[in-house]
């Protein structure tokens, strides 16, 4: 039970998601994305068990700790990192006064009260103003270190409708504002990000791992870091489909030989699980409905699971 529970939030929070339809926004040269769309999973009879599950383990903590009602206000999260440039972070939605007062308080103990202005609109340092110097760090491009340099010093902008944006540089931010918060998508770039798609998505996500700094042939055997090292994009997509949830994880692997050896590698790993003692027959159905398909150098998996199951899942 152990193993499907990781497996099943590995999909679901791959990666630790401007206004938009879906992640098809995203610039093309991004190394990774993600984007979930709260205001759908909570409307929707497939995604409400799920958005309760989070309201009981995320967003009760986030109000208790910060004073910010996530479950009211937060519709959709976007978040990518263009190489060399840093994270972006947009939070939409019904923006509260009370959260704003909470972000300048924020903005008051680590950052400068005083703002500065681009296209008309506000935004605040926060953090230290001339980061980490750190020669290491900045050498590597892993996600660890991304969101270390971020957390070190950031822009923040409140300006823009039913928006907080957060940029890794002020060049960023201003560029950003001077849009609007709208991007220009990537879907056709030459070499861009997998952007699946479907009616009712929930969840995207996508790594291009080839892209990212970082020792990953560090001497770990497991079956995720081969998995890593083989494969050059992670694509991942949650969503509501004929009372179920859909999920669905694309690769694309260095070579096309290495696509089929996953696919019998994720084939194995299922075959194991399924063998649990402890795992029910709901599950286990699950996991023998699971298609995993080698095509040329892609691999694709797909499944689809009752939203209760995913919950208790998720909670064992």
């Amino acid at each position: 039970m152990r193993t499907l529970k990781l497996l099943m939030l590995g999909l679901l929070l791959a990666v630790p998601g401007m206004a938009m339809a879906d992640a098809g926004d995203i610039p093309g040269t991004s190394t990774w994305y993600l984007h979930v769309d709260f205001d759908k999973i909570r409307s929707d009879d497939a995604g409400r068990a799920v958005y309760d599950w989070m309201e009981d383990e995320i967003f009760s903590e986030v109000r208790e700790d910060a004073g910010i009602d996530l479950a009211n206000e937060l519709d959709q999260l976007t978040a990518f990192s263009v190489k060399d440039q840093g994270p972006v972070i947009l939070f939409e939605g019904n923006i509260s006064q009370n959260t704003k007062d909470m972000v300048m308080t924020l903005i008051a103990a680590e950052g400068d009260l005083l703002p500065k202005k681009s296209s008309g609109k506000a935004y605040y340092r926060f953090g230290n103003e001339h980061g980490d110097d750190d020669e290491e760090n900045d050498s590597e491009d892993s996600l660890e270190v991304q969101f270390e340099a971020l957390a070190e010093e950031s822009w923040i902008s409140m300006a823009l409708d039913n928006k907080v944006l957060i940029t890794s540089s002020e060049d960023q931010m201003q560029d950003l504002l001077a849009k609007g918060g709208k991007l220009a998508g990537g879907r056709s770039h030459d070499g861009a990000l997998l952007v699946l798609t479907a009616e009712k998505a929930l969840l995207q996500a996508g790594l291009n791992s080839s892209a990212l700094g970082g020792d990953t042939n560090d001497g770990d055997s497991g079956w995720d870091s081969n998995i890593l090292r083989n494969t050059e994009q992670v694509a991942f997509l949650v969503a509501a489909k004929a009372g179920m949830l859909a999920l669905e994880a694309k690769l694309v692997t260095t070579e096309a030989d290495m696509a089929e050896s996953l696919a019998s590698v994720v084939r194995g790993l299922i075959s194991l699980v399924a063998f649990d003692d402890e795992m029910d027959d709901a599950a286990i159905a699950v996991l023998r409905s699971t298609k995993v398909e080698a095509k040329g150098n892609k691999l694709s998996i797909s499944l689809a699971i009752a939203p209760d199951l995913l919950v208790s899942t998720l909670g064992d």
